[in-house]
């Protein structure tokens, strides 16, 4: 089994070419492919999952609606928001799809808590919640055993968008940002990057390496 974690610093990226790239990406790993994070943000947009329901967009904008076929329904991504794409062979690590959830949920509960912000994951919601208020949201893809997509965590944004759509599907959901609670921040990078080091803690990934930019084998056709 592969213990290397390569960690890819993309910075602000265009959604369409993220979520191509992640597709080609699945698509021509084989068993042998080291596991991997896409840190990133985007521009606005809001993304619709497989069971989305149009229902759930409140209103029209300028910002972009585009079909994904991660889980869930309706989120928003936008400059200040962290987006972590979890590329990992689930079947090479002997875990299910819900270990990743717990994972990546307590990944985020523990980088919240060096920030001294009390969050906790909830059984029935996926995603990160500060009592009732939701920071991070989640949704997967799993293909050829692999996973794709992944988190996004709130950090310093414009939130009113949110107010557009029903988040996740629930209609008066409050969305909440770290800045919230802190007055000084670290830059969105350098959140992914400690995000990534509560990953490789909790998946005990001995080897890591760092990237600026897609893979090679995925560049060329984005």
């Amino acid at each position: 089994m592969s213990s290397t974690l390569n960690i890819r610093h993309l910075g602000l990226v265009d959604y369409h070419q993220t979520y191509e790239a992640m597709q080609r990406f699945t698509d021509q790993r084989t068993s042998d492919t080291a596991d991997e994070i896409w840190l990133l943000e985007h521009p606005p947009v809001f993304t619709q999952g497989r069971a989305g329901k149009e229902e759930h967009l409140l209103t029209m904008s300028d910002i972009p609606v585009v079909q994904s076929d991660r889980g869930g329904q309706v989120t928003y991504h936008g400059p200040g928001q962290l987006t972590a794409y979890v590329l990992i062979d689930v079947k090479r690590r002997a875990s299910g799809v819900r270990d990743l959830v717990t994972t990546i949920e307590q990944a985020i509960v523990r980088l919240l808590a060096d920030f001294d912000i009390d969050a906790s994951a909830k059984a029935d919601a996926p995603g990160v919640y500060v009592q009732d208020d939701k920071i991070a949201s989640l949704g997967l893809r799993i293909r050829k055993g692999c996973s794709f997509h992944g988190l996004a965590l709130n950090i310093d944004m414009d939130m009113t968008p949110f107010l557009q759509i029903n988040p996740c599907g629930y209609s008066g959901l409050k969305m909440i940002q770290m800045s919230d609670f802190c007055t000084e921040l670290p830059s969105v990078d350098e959140v992914g990057s400690q995000l990534a080091e509560k990953f490789i803690q909790l998946l005990n990934y001995q080897q890591v390496e760092h990237y600026q930019g897609l893979p090679v084998e995925v560049y060329n056709d984005v």
